[in-house]
């Protein structure tokens, strides 16, 4: 559906508009089916990305201010997604024997359980909503918007 009838316009889009408007529209379409998909295992999409940066991390500690440099939405209050987490056993946090000011952040046993139960959900989340684009088109797709961010 084009994005003129989603927002009812009755007058014409410039292109710069209708582009933002699309990636604005589908960001935020893509974001709400994402939530409602790991609601379910009581997480937010925020928390799933703290639990997959750990998990990257392949048992080694991580530091909040490395979490924070890696997180999609980088406005994310990371030490309050880090004592949700805590609360739900997925990841432990300790203070670092080297500097008591830092604190270290690992992934727990049923952090990794809950990822692995995840992995292929998420894999189909993507797959469908790619699923009406080509190799090409994805390629495509991924060079424009990195070149838009630049």
């Amino acid at each position: 559906m084009k994005i003129e009838a989603i927002i009812k316009s009755t007058t014409a889009i410039s292109l710069e508009k209708k582009t933002m408007l699309n990636l604005i529209y589908t960001q935020h379409l893509i974001s709400e089916k994402f939530s409602e998909l790991l609601k379910k295992h009581d997480l937010s999409s925020e928390q799933y990305n703290v639990l997959r940066i750990l998990r990257g991390q392949k048992g080694n500690p991580a530091n909040m201010c490395m979490i924070q440099e890696r997180m999609i939405a980088k406005t994310s209050n990371t030490t309050r997604l880090v004592d949700k987490l805590v609360s739900k056993e997925m990841v432990i946090r300790k203070v670092c024997p080297e500097n008591k000011r830092k604190m270290e952040v690992t992934i727990t046993e049923k952090g990794m359980n809950v990822l692995e139960i995840l992995d292929p959900i998420v894999i189909d989340f993507e797959n469908q909503f790619t699923q009406n684009l080509t190799q090409i088109e994805l390629e495509t797709i991924n060079e424009l918007l990195e070149k838009l961010r630049n």
